[in-house]
């Protein structure tokens, strides 16, 4: 059942991104790449049908979390990165190559490859304040330069560098929202009066942002390959440090990690500079 539904999660996700994308393409007040994009966009229904399609997506992860544990979660329910580019060819009228697909797969499936083979497992609820300080200025740091490399670039490269930091931001914001759900299991309402909800907020509406001003290019397929592989590459590393996961796997298993990275970036590199605007 976690796998359906993880599964499930996926496809309703695929179709609330190329709806966003829909509106940020078409919307003359979402040409402007600013951070109030959101403001603006709010007031577009489609816009809002992506959001709410991501709601629906978020519930059918819901229950995979509860029924497997966090690390298990972000390993079922985070690739997804091929989905979008059969939905946008329909959707968004959009030409979609052969070559967009085999990359898309390609990430996929070494995404699916390494999550399995880290297999991050044990651990403890939380981490201690100024592990998190380091943490997130390390993961906000870099999403910030991507950022701005991001703006100064166009088309896929573009797209690219701006779902790459989108998607290091949502790992941290998964692994605040574990701390938040710890918090609320434990304590009920006194989550409210923790400092892990208000950062995930606000760090998921900048990464929130990002994806806007990503999918402004026009061109899905590297700007959620690079958020579908850093989002969850992030939780690991986070799950590893922050909460002192293990990994246990092999001779076998770390060659084959390795394989499955470099053909994740391989894919990426294909999905970002196979076409320019």
């Amino acid at each position: 059942m976690a796998v359906i539904l993880a599964c499930g999660s996926a496809a309703v996700f695929a179709l609330g991104t190329v709806l966003q994308q829909r509106v940020v393409m078409n919307a003359p007040e979402a040409k402007d790449a600013s951070a109030g994009i959101l403001f603006r966009l709010i007031q577009h229904p489609v816009w809002l049908a992506g959001i709410a399609a991501y709601g629906i997506a978020s519930a059918c992860r819901r229950r995979p979390w509860e029924t497997v544990g966090w690390s298990s979660y972000s390993r079922s329910s985070r690739p997804r990165s091929s989905s979008p580019c059969h939905s946008e060819s329909g959707l968004s009228a959009q030409k979609i190559t052969r070559r967009d697909v085999i990359a898309a797969i390609i990430v996929t499936a070494g995404l699916a490859l390494f999550l399995f083979l880290a297999d991050p497992s044990g651990g403890k609820q939380d981490a201690p304040i100024g592990q998190w300080v380091v943490a997130g200025a390390v993961l906000i740091g870099v999403a910030a330069g991507l950022v701005m490399a991001g703006l100064t670039r166009a088309g896929a490269l573009r797209a690219a560098l701006l779902g790459t930091a989108s998607g290091l931001l949502f790992g941290l914001v998964s692994a605040l929202t574990k701390g938040a759900v710890e918090i609320l299991q434990d304590d009920g309402a006194e989550v409210l009066l923790n400092w892990h909800l208000y950062a995930l907020i606000a760090i998921g509406f900048v990464g929130m942002t990002i994806t806007q001003l990503s999918l402004q290019t026009g061109i899905l397929p590297p700007a959620v390959a690079t958020s579908s592989i850093f989002n969850p590459a992030a939780s690991v590393v986070l799950g590893l440090t922050l909460f002192d996961e293990q990994v246990h796997h092999s001779t076998f298993g770390r060659i084959g990690a390795v394989i499955a990275l470099l053909a994740m970036f391989g894919g990426i590199a294909a999905l970002a500079f196979g076409r320019r605007e």
